[in-house]
């Protein structure tokens, strides 16, 4: 059970922790931070949080537990001003999406890597964003990653453990390192993509026709363009160098398949094709 909940970023990630916890009873109290104090009073008027507080100093006071769901640039800025206002029982977490760059900026901000720090990430979330979009669903039997690192405490793993499941999550563990590969291949270069094609489509000179006649395909495949672009820049800057490799493997796949295209080689087009429903197919049974 947390007592006191202190959530700096109430927005969709945030936003939906809150919920499914208030929904579970895991939670007695709920604490907003933020820039804007309409969004904040948005989120209390949506009992979403009980109250809120502009500075995250104060905001803080008395938490035990602390989710810091802000975009990766401005994480580093977050931990400062709340270095030494923490209580001395609080855990403090985060939901940012490449974690080696928030290990570095704790770091930066705290002198060290606390052990009461527990990274994570939960992998949900859609291309809305703001506290109106969150629902007390968004988590559930969905993953979040924990990326401990060597001085986090096994006691505030296991508190940041139990409070994604009560959300409906499954909790598992990896390093940074490893979570950032994995996820520049299945969530970042997916969006680079999306924003791209868009980008791209967008400067055409026809550009008003071609979506005036895109299809489903186009909208489904490119639904997370509509993403927070803030964020999905800050996920690029922060974890760039295993998104560029993804980046140039993507790239070199493509160019065998233009190679088929240009030399009419059907075989190799109907190899590729049959070889991407199957893995899909696979992924969406498991």
């Amino acid at each position: 059970m947390i007592e006191r909940l202190c959530i700096i970023g109430v927005g969709l990630i945030g936003g939906s922790l809150a919920r499914a916890l208030r929904e579970a009873g895991f939670c007695k109290q709920v604490v907003g931070n933020g820039r804007n104090p309409a969004h904040l009073q948005q989120a209390v008027e949506l009992g979403v949080i009980d109250r809120f507080d502009t500075d995250p100093a104060r905001a803080v006071a008395g938490a035990d537990m602390v989710l810091v769901a802000v975009p990766l640039g401005a994480m580093e800025s977050v931990f400062s001003s709340i270095r030494g206002h923490l209580a001395e029982n609080a855990v403090l977490t985060d939901a940012g999406s490449a974690k080696v760059s928030v290990i570095e900026a704790v770091q930066r901000a705290f002198g060290k890597v606390p052990g009461f720090f527990v990274p994570g990430h939960p992998i949900a979330g859609t291309e809305q964003a703001g506290v109106s979009a969150s629902f007390a669903d968004l988590y559930r039997d969905r993953r979040v990653i924990l990326t401990p690192a060597e001085t986090t405490e096994t006691e505030a793993i296991a508190r940041v453990h139990a409070m994604w499941e009560a959300a409906g999550a499954q909790v598992t563990e990896m390093t940074a390192v490893h979570h950032d590969a994995v996820l520049a291949a299945t969530s970042h270069l997916p969006h680079v993509l999306a924003y791209t094609l868009v980008d791209s489509l967008a400067r055409l000179s026809d550009r008003d026709e071609v979506f005036e006649y895109a299809a489903g395909g186009f909208r489904d495949f490119t639904r997370i363009a509509s993403s927070d672009p803030v964020m999905w820049r800050d996920i690029c800057l922060a974890n760039g160098a295993a998104i560029e490799l993804m980046i140039d493997r993507f790239s070199k796949d493509l160019q065998v398949l233009k190679g088929a295209v240009r030399a009419h080689d059907g075989d190799k087009l109907l190899e590729i094709f049959t070889s991407a429903k199957q893995a899909r197919d696979r992924f969406i049974e498991k």
